[in-house]
């Protein structure tokens, strides 16, 4: 099965000294780095997504800011695909879903940040539009959130989301996504 990666939004405003500082963003982002370079490695397509603010207000993500450079964790290559997106949903208004046919894709394994904002919508738009999702769930990072004067520490909004997610593909490590696509790939010879 013809299989892409998505590399939605690894960049320098959620790490330390960021905008957006999340919790344990750069442990997320060495797994998604190697996913990203099992891809590479294996010439298995794969694409970067970055976030630019459209908002003139916008306290991060700023178009032309250090802190929307993607991070060097999981550093773009010249040459390699990448997707601007403007929403939570890397496909809303973007060529994602025209790139990813183009590819044959049929699954997309997804990595990224934030769990409970672009990778959850983001999932949810790929399995609408019929891929087979896996989800990497530890190459993805959140923060804490509040709700009526709770805080709900970042592991639990990173739990319930991808508890919701396995509605929609399967919720795995990185290294378990590694694993089964070599595996894949040993039996297709």
């Amino acid at each position: 099965m013809k299989t892409a990666l998505l590399v939605i939004d690894i960049q320098k405003d959620y790490f330390s000294g960021g905008k957006m500082e999340l919790v344990n963003p750069l442990e997320a982002g060495k797994k998604a780095y190697s996913l990203l370079q099992c891809f590479r490695e294996h010439g298995g397509h794969h694409v970067h997504i970055q976030h630019i603010s459209l908002k003139p207000d916008a306290s991060f993500f700023v178009r032309g800011t250090e802190g929307s450079d993607i991070h060097d964790v999981t550093a773009h290559f010249e040459g390699e695909p990448i997707v601007y997106k403007h929403y939570p949903n890397s496909f809303r208004e973007t060529n994602l879903l025209e790139m990813l046919k183009e590819w044959g894709a049929e699954r997309v394994v997804i990595t990224g940040m934030m769990t409970h904002m672009c990778v959850d919508a983001t999932a949810r738009a790929a399995a609408d539009f019929g891929f087979q999702l896996w989800i990497a769930e530890d190459a993805c990072a959140t923060r804490d959130l509040e709700f009526n004067g709770t805080i709900v520490p970042a592991d639990h909004v990173h739990k319930a989301f991808m508890a919701a997610l396995r509605s929609y593909g399967q919720v795995m490590t990185s290294e378990q996504v590694i694993t089964r696509l070599a595996a894949e790939k040993a039996e297709a010879g």
